[in-house]
């Protein structure tokens, strides 16, 4: 009282918004199911942050989110014929939508690519973060430029297409000190008159913005020699840095796919209950089939989600234990592997 503090801040807790938030995850009646397909899903805290972003967002959309790992090695032709193949690809293709996390290390690579091509060309709502958005760039040049050889340099050193490269500005080799970390600017750019749509996902997903800032953890890059004919091709870098050199948003015309949206940086980091990320947002609008209403697209200028939103269907007699467990989380976390 002595410093007039009573005065400037409220005795009592301020937690509407919160209960606001608690009410919606004990009244939801939909769910969206979203697979993370990615190489460390025997630990889930490995991708804590986009789990949350996955909830933050779909709890935004008044959804339950159902979250399914896949381990990317089990979508890998070679494990083809072994029961954990099999089952990755059926829960794959039961998704509503999926997000490739980031990561380091070639193993489970192809099957991260298998994944990207399934989402591209079967019109699911897929979301690439840092080397998830690598993967979709040597995917699409592998499989629509007829690019074979097409890769990364962190896997394999010898190819003559380096779709992803090593910073230019970091000694190859190098390890300690080499990463871009932090926050950082990423200049929104429009599209091709081509595309015939008159904003970007990422001007969408913003608001508007000229620029965003947004958390960095990442050593590789997309090879700038590369992006003027990936762009001639369709995939369109709707994202770069101050310079102009740096691709740090990637994405298709909503004309060729619902929801096809990578992003070098990790909007996770930076998700809250209360300010969901916006590539997180949009991943479950598309996933939900409510992007085009959301946004108040004309229906001829978007490709239409496979999959669709599904109805919760709850017990008559779920009792306070489980809602409890809901309220806690709204986020059902079935793994394929443990």
């Amino acid at each position: 009282h002595t410093l007039g503090l009573a005065e400037s801040f409220p005795l009592e807790p301020m937690l509407d918004s919160w209960k606001v938030i608690a009410d919606t995850v004990d009244q939801v009646e939909e769910t969206v199911s979203i697979a993370i397909v990615g190489k460390y899903t025997k630990l889930s805290d490995a991708y804590l942050s986009v789990i949350k972003a996955c909830k933050h967002a779909s709890i935004k959309e008044k959804l339950k989110l159902d979250l399914v790992w896949i381990e990317s090695s089990d979508l890998e032709d070679v494990k083809a014929g072994q029961e954990s193949y099999e089952k990755a690809w059926e829960t794959l293709k039961s998704v509503d939508g999926m997000v490739i996390p980031g990561g380091f290390g070639v193993r489970g690579l192809e099957g991260k690519l298998a994944a990207v091509k399934y989402a591209r060309t079967s019109k699911i709502p897929i979301l690439g973060v840092c080397l998830g958005m690598q993967s979709m760039v040597i995917e699409y040049a592998r499989n629509v430029l007829g690019i074979k050889d097409a890769n990364s340099s962190e896997f394999d050193d010898n190819t003559e297409n380096k779709l992803v490269i090593e910073m230019l500005e970091h000694h190859t080799g190098k390890m300690g000190g080499t990463m871009r970390l932090g926050a950082r600017k990423t200049l929104l750019h429009p599209l091709p008159e081509s595309a015939n749509q008159p904003k970007s996902i990422a001007s969408l997903l913003y608001d508007g913005a000229e620029s965003v800032m947004e958390r960095h953890r990442h050593r590789y890059e997309v090879n700038p020699d590369y992006v003027e004919r990936l762009e001639n091709n369709g995939l369109n870098f709707t994202g770069k840095d101050e310079t102009n050199q740096r691709m740090e948003i990637v994405e298709l015309a909503l004309s060729e796919h619902p929801f096809f949206f990578g992003v070098q940086y990790h909007p996770e980091l930076k998700s809250r209950p209360e300010k969901t990320s916006p590539p997180f947002h949009g991943l479950i609008l598309a996933a939900s089939g409510r992007f085009e209403k959301y946004f108040s697209l004309p229906a001829q200028a978007y490709s239409v989600p496979a999959n669709g939103v599904k109805k919760r269907s709850p017990s008559k007699t779920e009792d306070s234990s489980a809602l409890k467990k809901q309220r806690s989380g709204s986020v059902n976390i079935n793994p394929i592997s443990t």
